[in-house]
């Protein structure tokens, strides 16, 4: 037996290695890419300025030195040791992080009022670690002063807009750096010809995306490997070839020397170093992907010391080749080599794009599923990969950006510049995060926490205070670029809360729509009707409005709710909350359908279909249980306002009345003689009469004695989102013959 359990050990762990290596080798291709081929334009970029005023051996020493370190500092300290272990559920990312805060030490905004989701958050039960003072305090800041909450949440959406932005400068910096090598073979060669070739590149690269990365997925590991083999290998052969005393360089003495020989010029040059490090927050934000250990290990054993070779193969040619500093990539490759490089840096440009470019659609995802962002059409491009996703309006635009920044500026200097802001301030915005996560969500020492934050926030802080000096050499693009992307984002959120409000403020009980009735004559018709609203309890005004109108409805009412949720997914086991609204008869049901932020949303048929077969379940269940046996119920704090009921397994359910009281602690309960086959027969009957779906058509208008500012944002900014967004309806692919909307006009 003990034999037999060591080999049963032996293969699992052999498993394990396995299928850890492999996810280490296809995180090459996405995770990578950016990181992988920023030695194309660091340099030039840092000697751009007036650095190259200084060309003696010690300032490039230096410069290497720079390099060493940040990539030690940055993406191996900060990222491979500390942040990786910040995942939330296994997704990375600011909104990980956010997620991660809002959840379990609950600092968001996002977090719904009438929240279902205590039965998934319980899952971190166990992870609940004894409040600390400097937790406590921190805590109870967040609570005295609403304030800070927005605060946070705009800096969120700061670091999130970054990352939007870096999906148009990371294929405009990668892909023109890569064909302006072109020049060094071809000096003759006319700027516009290099520009033309980098958009036709651009534009063959953002056409190709509709058919989704997992078809060409399987190259991609292949040529970043590929390229890191290359340019590591150049870089031995260089630092052989002229300068092996570069190794020197690797002492963090050459940094201080740099400064001390070149003062604020060798400042000035940090917005090129940063350079180095852009694509390091991918291996957190696609943590999802993969696993900590196997992204861990590519980083470890592959990447970071072949970036560490070829840079310092580029210094060592450049030693003895100072002429070279505005070409030095492309000339310190070998003769023998160039073309074969060439190919390969051109095709690892792209690669490193393809991977900026899908995160950049999944971020959006996210945020449009915690409502940051308008509504916008999302394609999953693999029934396995629920990540690979593909939005239309995005891609497009992303394009059109991408070509006017190429042909705009020409210049991958003033690009380099736009992109290292970028970059680090991403970066700053994760620092910052990490410090409430290592208190208030880790609950370590707050001295910990402020030791991370003065070791990596200090770095980051002169590295951004080096590119903001730029802004008006390209550094204004992401400024403007993230301030209308911020603006729209949390304009958009503001007034998707304001319409929420509204609608939860304005909703009907039960006992007084019903009480209609008698006086405008309400009639039942055959059919199921699905009633869709942001109401977690009640009627909605929406609903009132129309029976008020219109007084007639389905033999059947199902009030769906879309409630998508702080946590990167929900188990199937657990989307679906069925209620009972007022007593049997009425034929009245609510569905809570809960999704994670990184959810597929599926398509419409399939959603009829399961919804349908949960009430269903909901019935039976009830029916089964209620003969002769106990049931976990959970129940109101007043008994008298409603009985609820949660399945054992696969949904969860309660049973409301005319108010529409909420859920708030459990205890069991016995339901005696519960019939309901009637309305197992009525729903069958409904369904076979078919669907109707019922949706409000709302005008959200601030109120006439609100301030300018919140009548613009709502009446112009949010309108203006509103009606040229993708609407609810085609959004949920609810069949347009079927569908009923109501007018409303909300007053904010």
């Amino acid at each position: 037996m003990e034999l037999e359990s060591g080999s049963t050990n032996r293969q699992s762990r052999l498993k394990l290695y396995k299928s850890t290596l492999i996810l280490a080798y296809q995180s090459f291709g996405v995770v990578y890419g950016d990181l992988s081929t920023s030695p194309i334009y660091v340099y030039t970029s840092t000697f751009s300025g007036r650095l190259r005023l200084h060309e003696d051996d010690d300032e490039i020493l230096g410069v290497l030195s720079l390099v060493f370190w940040t990539l030690t500092l940055i993406p191996l300290c900060k990222y491979i040791v500390f942040v990786l272990g910040a995942d939330d559920n296994g997704e990375g990312g600011t909104f990980a992080l956010y997620s991660l805060l809002c959840r379990r030490a609950k600092l968001g905004l996002l977090r719904p009022s009438h929240s279902t989701d205590d039965d998934i958050s319980s899952q971190d039960s166990c992870l609940l670690i004894k409040e600390t003072r400097a937790s406590s305090l921190l805590k109870e800041f967040f609570d005295k002063h609403h304030s800070s909450r927005v605060v946070l949440l705009l800096v969120v959406i700061l670091g999130t807009s970054m990352v939007i932005a870096d999906g148009i400068l990371t294929p405009s910096m990668s892909v023109l750096s890569a064909v302006y090598g072109i020049k060094t073979k071809a000096g003759g060669l006319h700027d516009s010809y290099a520009v033309l070739i980098t958009c036709l590149i651009l534009v063959g690269l953002f056409v190709l995306q509709h058919i989704g990365t997992h078809r060409v997925g399987f190259l991609f590991a292949p040529i970043i490997l590929l390229w890191l083999l290359s340019i590591s290998g150049v870089g031995i052969y260089n630092i052989i070839q002229w300068n092996p005393r570069v190794v020197s360089a690797l002492s963090p003495y050459y940094v201080y020397k740099l400064f001390k020989l070149t003062g604020k010029d060798g400042w000035t040059s940090l917005g090129g170093i940063v350079l180095c490090i852009t694509g390091a927050e991918a291996m957190f934000a696609d943590l999802g992907h993969f696993s900590q250990l196997s992204i861990r290990i590519a980083f470890t054993a592959i990447i970071y010391p072949s970036l560490i070779l070829a840079y310092m193969g580029e210094a060592a040619y450049l030693s003895k080749h100072k002429e070279d500093l505005q070409r030095s990539f492309y000339r310190a490759i070998p003769e023998a080599v160039f073309w074969p490089v060439f190919i390969i840096a051109t095709l690892a440009t792209v690669v490193a794009s393809q991977a900026v470019i899908s995160a950049t659609f999944s971020i959006i995802s996210q945020c449009w599923a915690l409502k940051c962002f308008p509504r916008v059409k999302i394609i999953h491009t693999s029934n396995q990969m629920h990540g690979q996703i593909y939005i239309p309006e995005v891609n497009w635009m992303l394009m059109v950006f991408c070509l006017l920044v190429v042909i705009g500026f020409r210049d991958t200097d003033m690009i380099a510049n736009a992109y290292g802001l970028t970059v680090i301030i991403v970066m700053f915005v994760t620092t910052c995060l990490m410090f409430l996560v290592i208190v208030m969500v880790w609950k370590r020492n707050i001295l910990a926490a402020f030791i991370f934050v003065t070791v990596f926030g200090f770095v980051e802080l002169l590295y951004l205070s080096s590119c903001l000096a730029k802004v008006a050499k390209g550094g204004w693009i992401p400024l403007i670029f993230s301030l209308i992307v911020l603006s729209v984002m949390y304009i958009w959120h503001y007034g998707t809360l304001q319409k929420q409000s509204f609608e939860s403020h304005n909703r009907t009980s039960l006992d007084m729509l019903l009480s209609l009735g008698p006086n405008v004559g309400i009639n039942r018709v055959r059919g199921i009707g699905l009633i869709y609203t942001n109401v977690l309890s009640g009627i909605p005004p929406m609903f009132s409005h129309f029976v008020t109108n219109f007084p007639a409805f389905h033999q059947v009412l199902i009030f769906v709710t879309f409630q998508f949720l702080i946590t990167p997914r929900v188990s199937a086991n657990q989307r679906f909350i069925v209620s009972r609204i007022g007593p049997a008869e009425f034929r009245l049901y609510r569905c809570i359908v809960r999704f994670g932020y990184k959810d597929a949303r599926r398509d419409s048929y399939a959603f009829e279909t399961d919804l349908i077969e949960t009430v269903r379940v909901f019935l039976q269940h009830e029916s089964d249980d209620g003969d002769a046996r106990d049931s976990v119920s959970e129940m109101p704090v007043n008994q008298h306002e409603s009985d609820c009921l949660r399945l054992r397994d696969d949904v969860s359910m309660r049973v409301e009345n005319g108010s529409g009281a909420g859920l708030t602690r459990c205890k069991r309960v016995r339901f005696c003689g519960v019939d309901n086959s009637k309305e197992l027969e009525d729903l069958e009957d409904a369904r076979e009469a078919g669907l109707a779906y019922m949706m409000g058509n709302t005008c959200v208008l601030a109120r006439e004695t609100s301030s300018f500012v919140k009548k613009f944002a709502i009446n112009i900014v949010y309108g203006f989102l509103r009606r040229n967004c993708r609407s609810p309806s085609t959004a949920l692919g609810v069949p347009h013959t079927s569908l009923i909307e109501v007018g409303m006009a909300y007053r904010v």
